[in-house]
């Protein structure tokens, strides 16, 4: 079988293409190495020579038909990630290259048999709470008022009281801000096209995901990450709102066991699945697990500075895809100490710097 994988040359997108070889799959490659994940706009080392590589954006037509030409399997994981305000951008490359890849397989009748989508768990924004006077709630998104007021607590919408995050399951989306709604017109085409021309789809939201090859150039999407540049170059742990934050985290090589799952068991057709991790940390205690790891003192900074469009706590029940066999086996600490080998020999510069000038110009990092 040919699977075409969308930003194979990526993250998650290379360790899903590793696996997919091991497995005796025949494997194409789309990606157009744009930066920041590919600086240099090359193809990155790790690619494996027996997967063939085709240089370009999925949102292009010319581009796309040529990639799913003889494919039955399409794992699409390109997408525009981030919160900069390139509100159009990510409605080019996230919505726009999913509804073409329908279209072409639809105008072109190919034989693709199975398309699985990378979501993303951005699409609950704040996600589930509970309240003790209306039980479960689903708070709205925090306003930059009470953010510059340092009120991070979500709160009820219906009494305005004390609410508590609860693991979101799969049923109810509020996505708000521009990446997670990206995310969600994706689920839409995906889902919906998918049934509409018969060709069964799934897609999967991914709780942070974490592991070496992760970028070092865009420092939006990785706790892991900034806190490697940041202790590597002797500077102090940088810590939003005040640490308290929740999530979960999972290693790229059970997202991309998840991905494999989706393509091999029919269960999943039209289904959509969180995929998350087993350990719930807030930032603080994950920067001490961190400097545990590292085997550093490294001091933490608690500025108060807040990343506009952030959600306050975010964890996924992952009993949905857990049903069908899969569950998160690697544990974080084996994941930070896997990234830090491997930053050892990769990190040459302080790219946070970079990145957090850019996020301040756009009014994405505030307060402080």
């Amino acid at each position: 079988m040919k699977v075409l994988v969308t930003g194979g040359a990526g993250f998650i997108g290379s360790y899903t293409v590793d696996l997919l070889l091991s497995k005796g799959y025949d494997v194409r490659i789309v990606d157009n190495l744009e930066p920041p994940v590919h600086p240099e706009r090359k193809k990155p080392i790790y690619l494996p020579r027996e997967a063939e590589f085709i240089e370009g954006d999925v949102s292009q037509p010319d581009v796309m038909a040529k990639a799913l030409q003889d494919v039955d399997i399409v794992i699409h994981l390109a997408a525009y990630q981030g919160l900069l305000n390139d509100f159009g951008k990510f409605a080019r490359v996230n919505d726009m290259g999913t509804a073409l890849i329908y279209q072409i397989i639809y105008k072109e009748k190919l034989p693709t048999k199975r398309v699985v989508l990378a979501s993303s768990q951005a699409v609950y924004g704040d996600g589930k709470y509970g309240c003790s006077q209306h039980g479960t709630v689903f708070p709205l998104p925090r306003t930059l008022t009470q953010l510059e007021k340092k009120q991070w607590e979500p709160v009820c919408p219906q009494c305005f009281g004390k609410i508590t995050s609860i693991a979101t399951d799969e049923k109810t989306v509020g996505p708000h801000n521009q990446y997670a709604v990206s995310k969600y017109c994706q689920e839409l085409w995906a889902i919906n096209m998918g049934r509409r021309i018969n060709v069964p789809t799934v897609a999967l939201r991914y709780s942070i995901t974490q592991g070496p090859r992760q970028s070092f150039f865009n420092a939006y999407s990785g706790i892991l990450r900034i806190f490697t540049i940041r202790s590597t170059h002797n500077q102090p742990l940088v810590i939003y709102e005040d640490g308290a934050q929740l999530r979960d985290y999972v290693s790229v090589e059970d997202v991309a066991k998840a991905n494999v799952l989706a393509v091999e068991d029919p269960r999943t057709d039209y289904e959509v699945y969180n995929v998350g991790g087993n350990e719930v940390f807030s930032v603080l205690e994950y920067a001490q697990l961190f400097s545990k790891i590292a085997d550093k003192n490294i001091p933490l900074e608690i500025s108060g500075k807040f990343r506009y469009g952030d959600t306050r706590h975010m964890v996924s029940d992952i009993s949905k895809i857990k049903s069908l066999g899969w569950h998160p086996a690697k544990r974080i600490a084996e994941v930070i100490k896997d990234y830090l080998d491997w930053a050892s020999h990769e990190l040459k510069s302080d790219y946070y710097a970079d990145a957090e000038r850019v996020m301040k110009a756009q009014g994405v990092i505030r307060g402080g």
